[in-house]
C-alpha cells in the first residue's frame, strides 16, 4: 500500500503486465475524478494488453459553457484509448472492506468487455450484473445523493418510516423520468445502481448525504452541516446540477428542486416540506 500515485501506477502497470485483465480501479470524488484521470494518462497512456478500467465515482458537473460533464465524460477525455466503465450500486466503503455480502452494477457501452470485468469482480460476497446503460447507471448514482438528502431531513423532521418510503418511492419516480428523457432503459431504474442505492443510501446510518439532510433538518446551515460531516457529500454538489438538466430536459423534479432551496438557504427544511405536501394531487403515473 503507498499514497505515491505515481508508484502505484507503477506497481499495477507491472502487474498487469505479467497476469492479462486487469482493472485499474479510480475511486474518487467526482471534483477530482478529471485530474486523477489526467494524472493516470501522463503514467499509463496506453492500457496493458487485456486491462481496463473502472470508476467508482458517482455525480455530475456542469462545465463553464453549460454542458453536463458525467463520470465517463471526465475519464474519457483523459483516457479514450482504455476499455473503461462504471462500477455502482447499494455498497458502503466500510461494509465492502469487512468483506459483506454486495451486489452491484458494471456499466459500459461496450457489452462484451463489460460482461468480461464483471466476470473478473463476480465472486465470493460480491456479485456483479453487466449492462451497457452506462446513462441510466451513472443517473442512478447521482441522482440518488440528492434524494438522499431529503431523506435525511425527514428523519430529523420525525416524519415516520411511511414519509422516508414515499420519498424513496417518489424520488425513485423522479429518477426514472429524468432516465426516459435522457434515452436511459427503464429497467435500470429498479437495479443496483438505482434503486438499490436509493434504498441503501436514503436509509442506511453510514450514508454521508442523509447525514447533510438531518443537519439541515436540525436547523445548521450547508456549510455548518457540511463541516459537521468532515467528508465529502457528493449530493450538495450535484443537486443544483441534476435541477439544471431537469430544466434543460423539461422534466419536473420536485424533491430535487426541494433539495436545492434548502441548499441554497432559499426555504428551511420545514418550508421546503410544506411545499412538496401542498403539491396538487396527480395520477401516478404523472409527477
Amino acid at each position: 500500500m503507498t499514497g505515491d500515485l505515481k508508484a502505484a501506477l507503477v506497481g499495477w502497470d507491472q502487474a498487469a503486465r505479467r497476469q492479462p485483465g486487469g482493472l485499474l480501479i479510480l475511486a474518487s470524488p467526482v471534483a477530482g475524478l478529471e485530474a486523477l484521470s489526467r494524472a493516470v494518462a501522463q503514467q499509463l497512456p496506453q492500457p496493458p494488453q487485456g486491462a481496463g478500467l473502472l470508476w467508482l465515482s458517482k455525480g455530475v458537473t456542469q462545465r463553464a459553457d453549460g454542458s453536463f460533464a458525467w463520470p465517463s465524460d471526465l475519464v474519457g477525455g483523459a483516457l479514450a484509448t482504455w476499455p473503461m466503465g462504471a462500477l455502482s450500486g447499494p455498497s458502503f466503503a466500510q461494509e465492502v472492506a469487512q468483506g459483506l455480502p454486495v451486489a452491484l452494477s458494471l456499466a459500459s457501452h461496450d457489452m462484451d468487455w463489460a460482461r468480461q470485468a464483471a466476470r473478473t469482480l463476480h465472486g465470493g460476497s460480491m456479485r456483479v450484473y453487466a449492462t451497457d446503460d452506462l446513462v441510466g447507471v451513472q443517473l442512478g448514482g447521482a441522482i440518488k445523493n440528492v434524494l438522499a438528502i431529503a431523506a435525511g431531513v425527514a428523519d430529523q423532521l420525525a416524519l415516520g418510516a411511511n414519509a422516508r418510503a414515499a420519498l424513496i418511492t417518489r424520488g425513485l419516480a423522479e429518477a426514472a423520468r429524468l432516465g426516459a428523457a435522457m434515452g436511459a432503459q427503464a429497467e435500470t431504474f429498479i437495479g443496483p445502481s438505482t434503486l438499490g442505492d436509493l434504498v441503501l443510501t436514503c436509509t442506511g446510518d453510514l450514508s454521508r448525504n442523509r447525514r447533510v439532510g438531518m443537519a439541515l433538518g436540525s436547523g445548521l446551515g450547508l456549510r455548518q452541516s457540511v463541516a459537521s460531516l468532515g467528508h465529502v457529500a457528493e449530493g450538495v454538489l450535484t443537486a443544483p446540477v441534476i435541477q439544471a438538466l431537469g430544466a434543460e430536459l423539461d422534466v419536473e423534479l420536485p424533491i430535487t428542486e426541494a433539495v436545492c432551496a434548502v441548499l441554497a438557504g432559499h426555504l428551511s427544511a420545514a418550508e421546503a416540506l410544506t411545499r412538496l405536501l401542498s403539491r396538487e394531487a396527480a395520477d401516478e403515473s404523472s409527477v
